[in-house]
């Protein structure tokens, strides 16, 4: 039960805290898989800033804004998906980086 919540946490710190508690989260925990999946958390929000800045530098020809706009709805929908398979005790890895860690 209590790592439910702290994958709830993990999850959602990608809204208020994005690499503060997935950093606490690797330090504290002793569990393989939450360490793993707060290296994950980690990863992917640091692979979504690289691709949003990218995509933003070229936003002034028009193939960087449909690419700005869907890095960064990922950005936001995919925590949330996290959330809720966290709620329902699923098993999930972060897109993109599943296959790095």
């Amino acid at each position: 039960m209590e790592e439910k919540w702290t994958k709830v946490l993990l999850h959602a710190s990608a809204f208020f805290m994005p690499l503060l508690v997935p950093i606490l989260i690797f330090l504290i925990t002793k569990d393989k898989g939450m360490k793993r999946l707060s290296i994950q958390a980690l990863l992917f929000q640091f692979v979504m800033a690289i691709l949003i800045g990218i995509s933003w530098a070229l936003s002034f020809l028009v193939i960087g804004i449909p690419f700005f706009i869907g890095f960064s709805l990922m950005t936001v929908i995919v925590p949330i998906i996290g959330i809720v398979k966290a709620l329902s005790d699923d098993s999930w890895e972060y897109p993109i980086v599943k296959n790095l860690v």
